[in-house]
């Protein structure tokens, strides 16, 4: 069994157990910080506390050029945008927009951001450099994504959690697409951390336009409402985009130093 693989298993049993037997309860966050505490343990197994070095170290890069950070900080605003948009046109109406203003949610963007390591060193730190080396970015960035997304799974039958209710196809799709985005931030940064990381606090907190709660009449049901299924569409148009890419600069013989292609 591949690092990869074990690293999935292990993750899911520490965050699945904990998010069962703690429900609702102080212990909720330790589900939450797994990927990073069973990433930081292979780690230091495999490689010991110069690896582990290495992995912490891609939180510190941050001499990137500026676009990536307005990218990592607008790419899901803009989708959100679109998706308002695409709901005026469609059905003549606006969509209810997020009541917080602003300042608010770009203050919990800065806030939220170092908190985000506790999945981003699995995620993106961990995994997909581990899924790249035998796939390539293009399938490891979906596979990473696919993961992800069913981590999030029990958390959709726990009354009170921001994914209750919903439907789970249109959240797997669109974090599927996000992931694609989020690898080809983290391979254009030369393996920046730091930039998944805001990347994943403004998902977080730039909802501008969120979906509508309990829409489904079960959690696997495939009925859900516009802005999910149109957040989902323009997610993928911009993953299409970063897919094609990433061929395009593999075939060019490309590879960047720091980036998926190089283990931690």
């Amino acid at each position: 069994m591949g690092s990869g693989a074990v690293f999935v298993l292990l993750t899911f049993a520490a965050s699945w157990l904990v998010w069962l037997v703690t429900i609702g309860g102080p212990f909720y966050l330790l589900g939450v910080y797994a990927p990073a505490f069973v990433a930081l343990a292979l780690t230091a197994y495999s490689g010991g506390r110069a690896a582990v070095s290495a992995l912490l170290h891609r939180m510190a890069i941050v001499s990137v050029p500026a676009r990536w950070y307005l990218f990592a900080v607008g790419y899901f605003a803009a989708i959100k945008i679109g998706v308002a948009l695409l709901h005026r046109v469609a059905l003549g109406t606006w969509p209810a927009f997020a009541p917080e203003p602003w300042f608010l949610m770009l203050a919990g963007v800065a806030i939220s951001t170092p908190f985000q390591a506790g999945e981003e060193i699995g995620w993106r730190g961990y995994l997909l450099p581990r899924l790249t080396m035998r796939v390539g970015l293009p399938v490891a960035s979906l596979i990473v994504g696919v993961v992800w997304a069913c981590w999030h799974l029990p958390l959709f039958f726990v009354a009170g959690a921001d994914t209750s209710g919903q439907p789970f196809a249109p959240y797997l799709l669109s974090v599927t697409a996000l992931s694609v985005a989020m690898a080809w931030l983290y391979w254009r940064t030369d393996g920046s951390l730091l930039l998944t990381m805001l990347m994943h606090a403004a998902v977080n907190n730039l909802n501008l336009v969120p979906a509508p709660r309990a829409t489904a009449t079960h959690v696997f049901a495939l009925s859900a409402s516009f802005v999910a299924w149109a957040t989902a569409a323009l997610l993928w148009a911009g993953a299409a985009g970063f897919l094609i890419a990433m061929r395009l600069d593999r075939r060019r013989g490309e590879p960047r130093p720091g980036a998926p292609n190089a283990l931690p």
